[in-house]
């Protein structure tokens, strides 16, 4: 789940979705109450590794498929959307239609499709963007080329709601430029020498294919900048800080802060015309790396923005250019085995070009309306059960409370699908021009967002599409998000047992709730404002358990062999606490609604050991060690076998459901363990 930057319901009101006090029965899709129990390892103590108790066979047994970096209960329910969504593209193209948006998806697909269209043309789609940096002599040339929106630079630019007044949009000013992660860069060892030299293979090889006959020495020159600019740069964790990165200033102090910038150049070149506000996020990296633009030859410049252009279309192009980049992307930096085949591809890229197109019709043959309906009433049981948590806080006092209700109450649920649908009217895409087609869909995305400086701010704009499975929050807007296509199992099962559904989706609600009063959230008010609402007495307590917690996860280093590679709690910290949060909030919810019985026994299990299962199940995943490395560097989450058993150890139902102990290896004393929400 990812938290994006950067409620009125009575507890006693928990509806028809709320537990039963009887048996089920067996219809699940999983197992006969919701968790396929064939995948546990029951030889293993609960207490020792919880994780591997749910998963041990599975995990002993499944072999990540040759195109994956991992595989997991996510990519379980990708691969179904995926094939969904397979479908329906089949079954246009066997069926023309007659609407405009679904002609163009079937185009777009099409042209993705045409191999033979895509080697006939070669690199001659992309070659007056080459033609357009060969031809660059001087600064300001420079500063055309770096400003267009297709271009790398060291800086990048976005357009959101303002922090500091969330009716209105803003452009963003951000670090950018890298081709991969930061510390790939700046880190010591024998394998971070091995990535940035098959970094500068890549360079080279890409250069090669578009003619440069010297393409050895320009990837030194291109890999040396990059270095260069690495340097300067922001860790990730530091990129979190909700305060650091809020920088709003006018032309003249952006100009200040990066005179080597032609910025009314660069912002002709991207669109934006005579913008004379902008909010800067990494303001040392964004001067430190602008310096870089005069002290680097423009001959180097020159040859990092041909790499880059190409290596950022290499898939649209033919062959060569392609396997090139899945060779060094996926390949040597997730240890991925194979290409994913063609039609998978065509479908992410149909889904990221004309999403709403696509899930329209997806939401239309896969989303019933009862689905939406039953996780209505769990999300406002979510609600109503942080409710009752905020009420009996012991480290929050009166005055920060009641600004968290006020908050709280004014969560903005989306669920399944959009209530406006995109319009792609303004959109061309024709048969066998596959290149165009995509360029056009991102200058189309790119000019779209640009024409709302000016208008009032879109609450009903959707970060994801339908068939995504995933979630989100949006602190600007405090709203959660949730797409249709996670409403399935093993996240949702309207006929899976209700400790199951609120072990596994109903704690993904609460963990996106919780993001509106994580360490980054809690920094935004109930109109989505940067305010500081929190007393300095609640802000101390608050922060004293946030550490505790990133302790905790910090201990953690799950690559084989290494132990110096361990999770960033510091990194990860928003993630956790939505973690931990949400499975506190969906528990309280889920006894809330048995109003006072106790849930049946299924299968020797009880309610409240089918709760903390079902989270367990959905984090069920593995990893190749590449991606994994990929993942502690450079990600704000956990990786699946952290999330999937650390935030039961701070939850004391847990050690009472499976009698855990202090002579278990996950015992935590009581003092120990992180309550926060």
């Amino acid at each position: 789940m990812r938290s994006s930057f950067l409620l009125a319901a009575s507890v006693a009101a928990l509806l028809p979705f709320a537990a039963a006090a009887t048996a089920i029965s067996p219809k699940a899709t999983l197992g006969t109450f919701g968790i396929d129990t064939s995948q546990m390892d029951r030889t293993i103590k609960p207490g020792d590794d919880f994780y591997r108790y749910v998963n041990g066979k599975w995990l002993a047994t499944t072999t990540i498929p040759a195109d994956k970096s991992r595989y997991g209960s996510f990519d379980v329910l990708r691969d179904k959307s995926e094939t969904d969504l397979h479908v329906l593209l089949s079954e246009l193209i066997e069926s023309p239609p007659t609407d405009p948006t679904l002609k163009k998806v079937v185009n777009l697909y099409l042209s993705w499709m045409d191999e033979a269209t895509i080697e006939q043309r070669g690199i001659t789609p992309l070659q007056p963007d080459l033609d357009r940096i060969a031809a660059a002599k001087n600064g300001t040339d420079l500063m055309r080329l770096i400003g267009s929106p297709n271009m790398s630079a060291p800086f990048g630019f976005g357009i959101q709601p303002d922090p500091a007044d969330t009716a209105r949009y803003k452009v963003f000013i951000g670090q950018a430029g890298l081709g991969m992660g930061r510390d790939y860069y700046t880190n010591e060892g024998t394998e971070y020498d091995a990535f940035r030299a098959a970094y500068q293979d890549y360079i080279a090889t890409l250069l090669t294919l578009t003619g440069d006959t010297d393409a050895r020495n320009s990837a030194i020159a291109v890999f040396a900048l990059e270095m260069a600019l690495a340097q300067v740069q922001w860790t990730p964790a530091r990129q979190r800080d909700v305060q650091a990165t809020y920088n709003p200033m006018n032309r003249d102090a952006l100009v200040q802060l990066a005179p080597n910038v032609d910025w009314p150049v660069v912002f002709e070149a991207s669109g934006l015309g005579n913008t004379q506000h902008v909010i800067v996020g990494e303001t040392s990296a964004i001067s430190d790396g602008a310096a870089l633009l005069d002290s680097v030859p423009l001959d180097t410049w020159k040859k990092y923005l041909t790499f880059h252009r190409v290596s950022d279309t290499a898939s649209l192009l033919p062959k060569d250019f392609d396997d090139a980049n899945f060779d060094f992307n996926s390949r040597t930096m997730r240890g991925v085995q194979e290409q994913r085949d063609r039609w998978k591809r065509g479908v992410t890229l149909v889904d990221n070009n004309l999403g709403d197109g696509l899930g329209q019709a997806y939401v239309n043959k896969h989303f019933p309306p009862e689905h939406k309906a039953q996780m209505e009433q769990l999300v406002d049981n979510l609600l109503a059960a942080l409710k009752a948590r905020i009420d009996t806080l012991d480290w929050m006092d009166s005055a920060t409370r009641v600004e968290a209700l006020k908050k709280l109450a004014t969560f903005d649920p989306r669920i399944g699908y959009p209530s406006t649908w995109r319009d792609y009217s303004g959109l061309v895409v024709e048969p066998g021009t596959l290149f165009e087609n995509v360029q056009n869909a991102g200058r189309f995305e790119w000019e779209r967002r640009v024409s709302r400086l000016n208008q009032p701010v879109d609450r009903d704009e959707w970060h994801m599409t339908p068939p995504t499975v995933n979630a989100y929050y949006s602190p600007l807007m405090n709203q959660i998000t949730f797409p249709a296509a996670i409403l399935q199992p093993p996240f949702f099962d309207g006929k899976a047992d209700p400790a199951v559904n609120y072990g596994g989706i109903g704690a993904v609600i609460g963990h996106e709730i919780g993001h509106g009063f994580d360490d980054q959230g809690r920094q935004f008010d109930e109109n989505g404002q940067i305010r500081n609402w929190w007393t300095p007495t609640t802000v101390k307590r608050f922060t004293a358990a946030t550490k505790e917690l990133s302790e905790q996860y910090s201990a953690y280093c799950p690559i084989p062999g290494d132990d110096k590679t361990c999770v960033n709690g510091a990194l990860t910290l928003g993630e956790n606490i939505g973690d931990l949060g949400g499975m506190q909030m969906a528990y309280t919810a889920y006894r809330l609604s048995l109003q006072g019985r106790e849930a049946p026994v299924i299968e020797g299990f009880t309610g409240d050991q089918r709760f903390f299962m079902a989270w367990a199940q959905v984090w069920r995943g593995k990893s190749r060690d590449d991606a994994l490395l990929n993942l502690l560097l450079t990600n704000p989450h956990a990786p699946e076998m952290v999330r999937g058993q650390n935030p039961q150890r701070n939850i004391d139902e847990w050690y009472e459901a499976f009698g855990v102990t202090k002579d278990d290896a996950m015992y935590l004393p009581p003092k120990s363990r992180v309550r926060i929400w």
